[in-house]
């Protein structure tokens, strides 16, 4: 969690509430089953497949089995981007606070999905092309580079990042493997494929006031005492003198989760933001 918040309760009623969920109910999930119908899984296959990594500027193998046990999270990427004219995707660094620090995305895909973990994946660390993975098909031997290994108070998570129109079989196959070394470890394994509805629109919006912001006019404690009135975005703002300022306040008490929204409703001055404390809280 970004900061120290209150006992959550959640609302009444459906709604994907902002201050409740977990980073993996932001995104619509992907039955990677049908890929593992070609892995060679044969006895013994934690031995025969391998992963790869970056540890102190060399490259360290194990087998699956073990993979456990390795200081994954204290590595670095196994591959570097770089930015050319005109290539298709957009290459950068993305600031997490969760962090403080910049992290690698190889595309605006991955940029999102570092937001939504800084936002509600209860984050500590996250490294970018964590391990490269050997596995065993029915027919030959593949190779498949993971896009984050994300680490949690919650637990760890191996992820990838493919939008649904562009997943083949190749990539299901890769993602079958991926989530077989994954269940192999004890950690959680998701593919970034589609959004909920509305999400990355209200994420972009709370993002903007993430970083650290002082309150010197005193209207932070007035907004929390009033969020368990049943208002919305809006009337909240009004309920100050300095509506301009109370709009940066609220963004960035969402951000934190100190409030809540419902991410699955288009995000706007009329949605209702709540206490996390429950109503009166």
């Amino acid at each position: 969690m970004n900061e120290d918040v209150p006992e959550r309760v959640r609302p009444r009623g459906a709604g994907l509430w902002s201050h409740v969920c977990g980073w993996e109910d932001l995104l619509v999930p992907l039955d990677v089953a049908p890929g593992r119908m070609t892995l060679g899984m044969a006895e013994g296959w934690t031995r025969r497949w391998s992963v790869t990594w970056r540890n102190g500027g060399g490259e360290v193998s194990c087998g699956v089995r073990d993979l456990a046990q390795m200081p994954l999270a204290d590595g670095g990427p196994t591959r570097w981007f770089s930015w050319r004219s005109g290539q298709r995707h957009r290459p950068g660094l993305q600031f997490l606070v969760s962090t403080g620090r910049h992290h690698d995305a190889e595309s605006l895909e991955e940029a999102r999905v570092l937001l939504a973990l800084d936002f509600a994946g209860d984050l500590i660390d996250v490294v970018s092309q964590p391990l490269k993975l050997r596995f065993q098909t029915a027919q030959r031997h593949r190779e498949h580079t993971p896009d984050f290994l994300a680490v949690t108070r919650s637990g760890t998570w191996l992820i990838d990042v493919r939008p649904r129109e562009l997943v083949g079989s190749e990539d299901l196959e890769s993602f079958a493997a991926t989530a077989e070394v994954a269940l192999v470890c004890g950690w959680r394994y998701l593919v970034a494929a589609e959004w909920r509805t509305h999400v990355l629109t209200a994420l972009d919006a709370f993002s903007s006031q993430r970083r650290q912001l002082g309150d010197p006019l005193g209207i932070r404690p007035a907004l929390l005492a009033s969020a368990g009135q049943g208002l919305s975005f809006g009337e909240l703002v009004d309920t100050t003198p300095f509506p301009p300022v109370a709009r940066a306040q609220l963004l960035h008490l969402l951000w934190h989760r100190h409030l809540g929204a419902d991410l699955g409703s288009p995000f706007g001055d009329a949605s209702l933001v709540v206490s996390p404390g429950g109503p009166g809280r």
